[in-house]
């Protein structure tokens, strides 16, 4: 028998036709408009709480000084990039983990630029950084971007690769880490108007303003224009921490001719005596960034800048033993898999580093000369069954890298 309109009432809460607005009809039950909205709020609640979770999942934010303690344990020096990035990224996600309110101040986030010679580390830095807080991280190069609708790839495929490396998980990616490498290779080209677009530096450039802002972007899943019919990917960018970093070759000429601007001559001024001729890096300031060709619009989303010093012969001499991943380490490993203890003469590493020194190769370069001495040795004496101990002594490593090509590069 059905029930009458007066004895229809709420399933939920008994509220009956005339106490509300509005009674939905189901299958043997009803619902009214305000269970329908309070229902509505304990879902939203439930889905912001699984949200802050799956955030947090796997993720502990360490204090700055922690920060900096893993890191020095895989990076040497740099002590003043660290702790520029450490800050950064801690105050970044500190940020994610407050919610808030109507009347509160709303942090922004702080984009990162790194200015450096090639081999100082700076992919080796955020590559840390990103391990150290098991977040989604992925690099890009800069140097195959172009502006939309130009042979190349488009900016929106940095959060292609940002979406593959947390598989597809949009949350887990909406607060990684994206480093884009070689940044200085799409400054503007020239400061004269051209007749012709300049589509692989100033357009990349303005392409990237709204990512690196904060916006939603419609992400193509596999690439770009390779599969026009792929549906769409929406990633908010407002959380995701962007790391810049760039050589930014013949910089140091515009940081110096700043420096010298108020001077005559070619002196600098008394105040001014204490420069570091051989380190202008760490005197860079938005205006060089501005005079090398990125655009002002750009620096301003990008606003903590750090520098990486250059190498000296101390630093590279630890990062070839100190680090937990050290190169002498890992050949170690190598040979301790063939059940044989490798060493080496300490005078081997000061010939290995002065080699790096001469052919300004940074520490990179260390590498290239480890394997131009160490090759014969791993291709021979995995074969030979009664060796247990080999020693790496000066006059071997002499022999074997005078060898080598790598020692016909020409020193600059």
């Amino acid at each position: 028998m059905s029930k009458s309109t007066k004895d229809i009432k709420c399933s939920f809460c008994g509220a009956g036709k005339v106490d509300s607005l509005m009674l939905i009809a189901g299958l043997d039950a009803h619902i009214c408009d305000k269970c329908v909205a309070q229902a509505n709020d304990i879902l939203a609640e439930e889905l912001t709480q699984k949200k802050g979770k799956s955030l947090a999942g796997g993720f502990t934010l360490l204090k700055p000084i922690e920060i900096k303690n893993h890191i020095d344990q895989y990076v040497i020096g740099q002590d003043n990039a660290k702790k520029v990035l450490a800050v950064a990224v801690y105050n970044h996600y500190k940020r994610l983990n407050h919610k808030v309110g109507k009347d509160e101040v709303e942090i922004e986030k702080s984009n990162i630029m790194m200015v450096g010679e090639t081999g100082t580390g700076k992919t080796l830095l955020a590559k840390t950084i990103a391990k150290i807080l098991n977040v989604p991280f992925c690099i890009c190069d800069a140097t195959v971007l172009t502006e939309a609708g130009y042979v190349g790839e488009d900016v929106e495929s940095i959060l292609t690769r940002l979406l593959q490396a947390a598989d597809y998980d949009v949350t887990a990616a909406e607060r990684g880490i994206v480093y884009i490498d070689e940044v200085d290779k799409v400054a503007r080209k020239s400061d004269n108007p051209s007749i012709t677009r300049d589509v692989s530096g100033e357009g990349v450039q303005q392409a990237l303003l709204k990512i690196l802002e904060g916006t939603i972007v419609n992400v193509p899943p596999q690439g770009g224009r390779k599969h026009p019919d792929q549906k769409m990917i929406p990633v908010n960018t407002n959380n995701i921490l962007f790391i810049c970093g760039g050589a930014f070759d013949g910089i140091e000429k515009k940081i110096a001719n700043r420096l010298r601007t108020q001077t005559v001559g070619y002196k600098f001024r008394a105040e001014e005596t204490d420069i570091d001729l051989n380190n202008l890096y760490k005197y860079i300031t938005p205006q060089d960034l501005k005079a090398f060709g990125m655009i002002p619009e750009l620096i301003g989303r990008v606003p903590v800048i750090t520098h990486l010093n250059p190498l000296d012969r101390d630093t590279l001499l630890n990062i070839l033993t100190v680090p937990r991943n050290s190169l002498v380490k890992q050949y170690q490993k190598l040979f301790e898999y063939e059940g044989i203890k490798l060493e080496f003469d300490i005078d081997v590493f000061a010939f290995i580093v002065d080699k790096a020194m001469e052919y300004k190769l940074g520490a990179r370069g260390l590498r290239s000369i480890c394997e131009s001495i160490m090759i014969d040795a791993m291709f021979e004496v995995p074969s030979q069954k009664d060796t247990k101990n080999l020693l790496i002594d000066m006059a071997y490593a002499k022999e074997k890298f005078e060898k080598s090509d790598i020692r016909k590069l020409k020193v600059a």
